[in-house]
């Protein structure tokens, strides 16, 4: 059984174990910003379906802010809460190393970040210790499987890199971590849940950050058919 099988396999597996689809209220709590967040957590849930088999937790990770920003985000929608740290972008996606993700990519070599939903598998021991894999969902990120795009922990995605040198050390396209950080997500996020990646851009007052040019993506790399955000 090749990976693109397993894929298909994990997919079929997920949607056997779903639970029925709960309706979730907007909730009138919190910032702006994370009331922004809950909006896009319920509709990429929608539109990923039954490849989504728990659906307490999403997190959603905002390429549009710079690594030195809280741009990784729990969106708990059982307790209508929000919790935000670090998360390192990819070095293809930021070659110069300014601390700004500036491209995405889906192909294997590339080393660079990969735009859309991804369910998130299971623990693993890998190069960086225990680790989650990561199934992408769309055309821009189904290549995350094969290309070994998973979260991890790493040194250069804790918080004190930042004090030493103003933004996180880049990953090989990985959702990159510091320890607690990754702890988190280790208990909160595995096991069939929705990650989401994009250039949100969202400012904790709800406001929309400057607009910062990303390299447009090849026609294998779009997004089809995306509401916008």
């Amino acid at each position: 059984m090749n990976r693109r099988d397993l894929l298909k396999t994990g997919l079929v597996a997920g949607a056997a174990l779903a639970l029925p689809t709960r309706v979730f209220a907007t909730p009138q709590v919190g910032s702006p910003r994370d009331r922004r967040l809950f909006e896009i957590a319920k509709r990429e849930l929608d539109r990923a379906g039954d490849a989504i088999w728990k659906r307490d937790i999403v997190g959603i990770a905002d390429f549009g802010l710079h690594s030195a920003e809280r741009r990784f985000h729990f969106v708990n929608l059982d307790r209508q809460e929000v919790q935000s740290y670090h998360v390192s972008h990819g070095a293809g996606s930021d070659p110069a190393h300014t601390g700004w993700l500036n491209r995405y990519s889906n192909t294997e070599g590339s080393n660079a970040t990969s735009r859309g939903a991804y369910v998130t598998w299971e623990w693993y021991v890998g190069r960086y210790g225990t680790s989650v894999r990561l199934g992408g969902l769309d055309q821009t990120n189904n290549n995350a499987f094969d290309r070994a795009i998973v979260m991890h922990r790493a040194k250069y995605a804790e918080p004190e890199h930042i004090e030493s040198y103003g933004k996180l050390g880049r990953s090989n396209g990985c959702f990159a971590m510091g320890e607690e950080q990754f702890r988190i997500a280790l208990l909160n996020l595995s096991g069939g849940r929705l990650l989401y990646a994009d250039s949100l851009g969202l400012a904790e007052d709800g406001s929309l950050a400057p607009v910062r040019y990303v390299e447009p993506l090849v026609a294998a790399d779009r997004l089809e058919d995306r509401p916008t955000t």
